[in-house]
């Protein structure tokens, strides 16, 4: 037997030993690959199977901070995702020669073997509907509905040809966060608590922060640990009330009392792990233990009236209120704790056009007035802090928007709105390990397809993972027979030319 079978035998035979018999039979409920017929066919491929890096947390804290397995340039992440996907042609993808298809009938080429969400028949071209100008020593063009991000685009690395293969919302999303397009995968926050922990063990790793007025479509599937143990989850806070739900005391409860609560909890928690193994068990003492600490720590980070009138006018932001400025402006008070993964959800960038009001005309506006000055504010203050050199900023969204206007009802309503486009969209990362004032990739005289350069949302996951100082292939986790990865299974890269040691 050579020596990587017996490395795959020991991976599923020390799988199987920490699987308790509820957790074995919850798997197997799950599906057939999770129940005998997977222990079958684990056992046919460990052949082909691969040693991975697996974190080696403290046997009582499993969110201990680790050191990667490699060099690593970030530190922390704050992810800005605007959720329903911005237009690139009204923000970063300047295009003159739409301007001048304004009106005119969509190329059938453009039309063919595509899936839309609102195009019907034959649509229109829809030109740029703000105006574009060059910004910073690096010559970027910003629309006139960004001008505080103009100002810091020798900071950003754009881009500007990232891909998906999902047209809708939800599993678009799902592939954007967990590399997946169906529920049940961790998130991109969940993977690197798990790989690095916190160095802050009074706050979680991978804190989530909401505006908009509602979830994304999908909701907390976004940011779920998935097959990782619970306690890598992101735990959603607010800007307004309780930081999180019930982490005050009821009436009548002391913190003393609540205390000798925990200790109770805790000798009864650690006598069922010494029975019966679940690490789940380990996972349930450490929330509860998180959340006594956060008790007093949670309240204290989480108060912006402690910032100056003048930061709070950077940002825009207004303390008892829940606003994306107030979140940009907690997430700089996050990752100044070493708060490891701080996420950010606004609400409302799905600008189809329509008599609400949503459309590129209206809705599209309100959406970059509520966010540009935050943005600006948060890579402004994180870079005059010292924060910037070890904190990766990304911005985008889940895809892109269609060069043509949507035809709703066979072309009998004009919108003024975009349609779902997964073949090019842009996003832009900052600070550290990433190229500043830099542009990749480019897409065709449209805007509508990649033409160099095109990136994959797994290329993105990966060169992330280098970043941290992780090889995306060997970052791993026993489930279901299979060494899973945020990556997945089909061919991946490092975008190795936006890196700054390229």
């Amino acid at each position: 037997m050579s020596q990587r079978e017996t490395l795959a035998q020991s991976v599923v035979r020390q799988s199987l030993e920490n699987t308790t018999r509820r957790n074995f039979l919850n798997q197997c409920v799950s599906g057939m690959s999770a129940g005998m017929g997977g222990l079958y066919l684990a056992s046919q491929m460990a052949g082909s199977a691969q040693a991975g890096f697996q974190p080696q947390h403290a046997a009582t804290d499993p969110l201990s901070p680790l050191s990667p397995p490699q060099p690593a340039k970030v530190k922390r992440v704050i992810y800005l995702h605007m959720v329903g996907a911005p237009s690139q042609l009204e923000l970063f993808d300047y295009k003159p020669d739409l301007n001048a298809l304004d009106g005119k009938e969509c190329p059938q080429s453009f039309l063919e073997g595509k899936r839309f969400a609102f195009i019907n028949g034959t649509p229109r071209m829809l030109g740029h509907q703000y105006q574009f100008s060059q910004h910073g020593d690096c010559g970027a063009w910003v629309s006139e509905m960004m001008p505080h991000t103009a100002e810091c685009v020798d900071q950003l690395c754009f881009i500007k040809t990232m891909q998906t293969d999902q047209f809708n919302h939800g599993p678009a999303q799902l592939l954007c966060h967990t590399g997946a397009t169906v529920m049940g995968s961790p998130s991109i926050g969940s993977w690197v608590t798990w790989g690095l922990g916190t160095e802050n063990s009074d706050l979680p790793g991978f804190i989530v922060l909401l505006s908009g007025g509602r979830l994304p479509r999908v909701g907390k599937a976004l940011w779920s640990s998935g097959f990782l143990p619970s306690v890598y989850q992101g735990v959603q806070c607010r800007s307004q009330g309780d930081p999180v739900l019930n982490v005050t005391n009821p009436p009548g409860v002391s913190r003393s009392r609540r205390r000798q609560q925990l200790d109770t909890l805790d000798t009864l928690n650690r006598e069922s792990y010494e029975q019966y193994g679940d690490p789940e068990t380990l996972t349930r003492i450490a929330q509860y233990e998180m959340a006594f600490r956060m008790q007093v720590a949670a309240p204290d980070v989480m108060d912006i009236r402690k910032e100056s009138a003048e930061t709070l006018a950077a940002y825009g932001a207004e303390p008892g209120k829940e606003s994306f400025a107030n979140n940009c402006l907690l997430a700089r008070r996050l990752v100044e704790q070493d708060v490891r993964f701080v996420q950010l959800f606004d609400w409302g960038w799905d600008t189809h056009g329509s008599s609400k009001g949503e459309s590129l005309n209206h809705g599209f506006r309100d959406k970059c007035k509520q966010t540009d000055q935050p943005v600006a504010a948060l890579l402004k203050d994180l870079r005059q802090r010292g924060l910037l050199e070890d904190t990766l900023v990304i911005w985008g969204g889940e895809f892109g928007r269609t060069p043509m206007r949507e035809n709703r009802g066979g072309g009998t309503m004009a919108y003024m709105g975009r349609d779902h486009s997964p073949d090019a969209f842009t996003i832009w990362m900052a600070g550290a390990g990433v190229k500043p004032g830099f542009t990749y990739g480019e897409t065709d005289p449209v805007g509508y397809t990649a033409t160099t350069n095109p990136v994959q949302l797994r290329d993105l996951h990966a060169t992330l993972l280098h970043l941290l100082g992780f090889d995306y292939q060997q970052l791993t986790y026993p489930f279901k027979g299979l060494d899973q990865k945020l990556t997945g299974v089909k061919p991946t890269r490092l975008v190795k030319d936006i890196l700054l040691d390229s």
